[in-house]
């Protein structure tokens, strides 16, 4: 004998197979991002992803540490974003393309092609890096502008 269920499922019907395929239409446009390697001109010991103990290293000399409180992270420029190694981010644009940004500590990145103020992520404590283009093509540390770090975690 068949159960009476207290509503109807007939609206319902098509929403397994629509939820399914907007799950996969969002991991094929997140997979779709190819991931960047950062080759650091600099060689130190202590990198993101490095253990200390049982402790990750999540930023390192040359990262700055901001403390974000969930707040949001916004593409300073427009460009492009890339997962990096060690649950990192890398920010990159045509403005400025001497330069790189590596941001770790992102939450749920949006990755791909951005407009300058898009919300690329956000961050309870973000490592934020900012890098110049070598000739050799490996890429050294430098001090962050404050007015690129305004512009990516402005409100």
């Amino acid at each position: 004998m068949r159960s009476r269920l207290p509503f109807n499922l007939k609206p319902f019907k098509l929403a397994g197979p629509l939820l399914l395929l907007g799950l996969t239409a969002c991991t094929l446009t997140q997979a779709q991002v190819p991931p960047r390697n950062i080759p650091i001109h600099q060689n130190w010991v202590l990198q993101p992803g490095s253990k200390v103990g049982d402790f990750s290293v999540v930023g390192s000399l040359g990262d700055v540490s901001i403390d974000l409180d969930g707040h949001k992270i916004k593409a300073p420029f427009d460009g492009q974003v890339q997962p990096a190694e060690h649950d990192c981010i890398a920010f990159t644009s045509p403005e400025i393309p001497a330069y790189l940004f590596r941001l770790c500590g992102v939450t749920r990145p949006r990755l791909g092609d951005v407009k300058a103020g898009t919300v690329i992520g956000r961050g309870d404590v973000l490592q934020f890096a900012a890098m110049r283009r070598q000739p050799d093509g490996t890429w050294a540390m430098v001090e962050p502008a404050i007015d690129v770090l305004e512009k990516t975690f402005a409100k």
